[in-house]
């Protein structure tokens, strides 16, 4: 795909159910995804480990929203034991930098102290949050994200949250899979109605967003 895709056939993308990634960090070219089946996360089925939970209890770290985006997608793309490559190339990164300068991408950010060790971001469209990527360098730092996040889109009306695909990983938290026509029939309801992306205070606790959780249950 050459250089003249814009943020503007990004959301376009996001809007007709498909989105872009990169072979390798250093590929500036970009492809779009269309899969056959698609993961998505329930929100009134959200389920928090007990464990997690307590550490969301716990208050052991800060969330805040919006306030690093660009740090967090510069984490998400770094190299890690584990995985030495990327989908996240730049062009992706400055898409993505644009979309959240419209207010249409949003940053969950695990804090502890001055160090950002977690976080997520994703793009919301309508009441659809299309979760992207995360990163942890500490202990559940990016799952205290995530519930925080579930927790924000609940408050905030949000009927889809988009996983792209199931993984071992978030089967954990009640992610399943659903058709490519059954996907899209969700991406169109949703696209109907505005969420509001911070409907829930910033200031929100852990206890907060787990309760915000276990009333949408």
């Amino acid at each position: 795909m050459d250089d003249a895709f814009t943020v503007d056939d990004l959301i376009a993308c996001y809007a007709r159910g498909v989105f872009p990634m990169a072979d390798a960090r250093e590929d500036e070219s970009l492809f779009l995804i269309d899969p056959e089946r698609r993961g998505v996360l329930p929100l009134g089925t959200f389920h928090v480990p007990k464990r997690l939970a307590r550490t969301v209890r716990s208050g052991l770290y800060e969330v805040r929203v919006d306030t690093a985006f660009d740090a967090v997608i510069e984490n998400c793309a770094a190299s890690r034991p584990g995985r030495l490559d990327t989908w996240i190339n730049h062009p992706i990164q400055r898409l993505y930098g644009q979309l959240y300068a419209r207010g249409l991408a949003h940053s969950v950010e695990t804090w502890r102290g001055d160090e950002l060790v977690g976080g997520l971001y994703g793009v919301s469209l309508g009441s659809a949050f299309f979760g992207e990527s995360m990163f942890s360098t500490a202990r559940d730092a990016s799952k205290v994200a995530l519930v925080h996040l579930v927790a924000r889109l609940i408050a905030g009306g949000y009927q889809l949250l988009d996983t792209q695909f199931l993984t071992e990983h978030l089967a954990q938290f009640g992610v399943t899979e659903i058709s490519r026509a059954d996907y899209r029939r969700r991406l169109s309801k949703a696209l109907t109605t505005q969420g509001d992306f911070y409907g829930l205070a910033g200031a929100a606790t852990g206890i907060d967003c787990l309760q915000a959780i276990s009333q949408a249950s």
